[in-house]
């Protein structure tokens, strides 16, 4: 046992997935998606726990190279990972209980879920849209269950019911169903899902106002929906929760000084991952279609940045739970070599079995694994225009609607009475890759 003790320190390391991250989303950030696959693909190589996390950013980074069929690929096979890792495994936690949380199978936070389905029927609109009303669907059913899950078995409401819902999976599922000319009342109920989970998104209302009068668009015209990825998303980061650890060594310092043997100090950190928030220059995309319009802007439909740290901090005392157990059964562990040696309560081997201890706290890492390359707010516009050949001019804008980085120009295809969709990264004033645009 004090050999055990001794060596586990030796077993864990101290780097974090935010290092390896670091460097991704730096290049993706600088508009560079090859460079960051490239890195994904290197990290891939050499780090199993991780695989699915990292699919997660490449299949981002695909998508954005306007590589829908790859990235579609690979989002529905962490889809299917993370539907599987819903009921950790005994021994992964028994093994997390004497690391860290790094050693669980990552399963996925609430919102990636969610929006992986999203991206989901991206792809599938990028292509022939055969599964994307399917997908877009999906979102509204996973956030659903994602809450009720939580509701069982709690008293009053659920600790998840205050999560934010993801307004662009109901707004997506909503333009299918008006393209059917026919589904006007489906498409109805998802517009009023939108102008109440996202009250700020204006078009809501001539949206809904548009349905109910069972009109897709004009005579010969059709709808460009241009969908915007505009700022550098959310991420975890490593953060030392102070109060905790101070209850931590109280309690500690109390039993050391009442019981048969001593427990190691809580001298090092309790850590747990955080979400932070990039600040951002972009707040739109400028959208010129041409001719004699005016410059239009893209609005938020979701705000992926806000959605993350909300659900973040409604999870944490979980997580904060979970780091309390795991200091327990360390300083258990090392009462019990202790016990097992025989070792006197100041003697020397009491303090060297001490100070292994302190260390093997010191091991502990916060799990900051996360979906890394999303954006921080998903944004959308809506145009109608004639069918026919189009050239739109894409451009980021600031909070003031002034231009930033150089403008952009995209070739669409309106068809009569039908959807052409848009796909464009803006983490900064230099877009990711160039647009992705759907099939005519």
């Amino acid at each position: 046992m004090v050999r055990f003790v001794l060596l586990v320190p030796l077993a864990a390391g101290c780097a974090t997935h935010a290092d390896r991250l670091a460097e991704v989303r730096s290049a993706y950030h600088a508009g560079n998606a090859p460079e960051a696959r490239a890195r994904l693909d290197a990290a891939l190589a050499r780090n199993d726990r991780d695989a699915d996390v990292l699919k997660l950013d490449k299949a981002t980074a695909l998508l954005t190279e306007g590589r829908p069929k790859e990235a579609e690929a690979l989002f529905r096979e962490v889809r299917d990972k993370f539907e599987e890792k819903e009921g950790r495994d005994l021994r992964e936690a028994a093994l997390a209980a004497v690391t860290d949380d790094q050693r669980l199978a990552y399963p996925g936070e609430d919102h990636e879920k969610v929006l992986l389905r999203f991206y989901l029927a991206l792809c599938s609109l990028m292509q022939d849209g055969s599964d994307a009303t399917a997908y877009a669907l999906q979102v509204n059913q996973k956030q659903q269950q994602i809450i009720d899950t939580a509701r069982k078995g709690a008293e009053g409401a659920g600790p998840k019911d205050g999560y934010k819902l993801v307004a662009a999976g109901a707004y997506l599922y909503a333009a299918l169903r008006e393209a059917t000319h026919a589904d006007y009342d489906d498409a109805a109920r998802s517009f009023e899902q939108v102008a109440k989970w996202q009250p700020d998104f204006a078009p809501a209302k001539a949206d809904l106002e548009r349905v109910k009068t069972g009109r897709h668009s004009q005579p010969g015209h059709g709808a460009v929906y241009v969908f915007a990825m505009v700022g550098r998303g959310p991420y975890k980061e490593e953060r030392a929760e102070v109060v905790t650890q101070a209850a931590l060594l109280v309690a500690d310092r109390i039993l050391s000084a009442v019981g048969k043997h001593t427990l190691p100090p809580t001298l090092a950190p309790v850590k747990v991952p955080v979400v932070a928030r990039p600040v951002n220059q972009v707040a739109s995309v400028g959208v010129y279609p041409g001719g004699k319009s005016q410059t239009r802007y893209t609005e938020t439909l979701t705000d992926v940045g806000l959605m993350a740290s909300e659900q973040a901090k409604a999870v944490l005392p979980e997580v904060l739970a979970r780091a309390v157990v795991r200091r327990v059964v360390k300083k258990g562990v090392v009462y019990g070599a202790k016990e097992a040696a025989g070792a006197d309560k100041n003697g020397l081997a009491s303090i060297a079995l001490d100070v292994a201890g302190v260390a093997w706290e010191a091991t502990e890492a916060a799990d900051t694994r996360c979906w890394g390359l999303l954006p921080d707010k998903i944004q959308v516009l809506r145009l109608e225009l004639p069918a026919g050949e189009h050239r739109l001019t894409l451009q980021p804008a600031g909070a003031n609607g002034s231009p930033l980085g150089a403008p952009e120009e995209v070739l669409v295809t309106v068809a009569d009475g039908r959807n052409t969709y848009v796909l464009a990264t803006y983490p900064g004033a230099k877009p990711v890759g160039k647009a992705v645009v759907s099939r005519p």
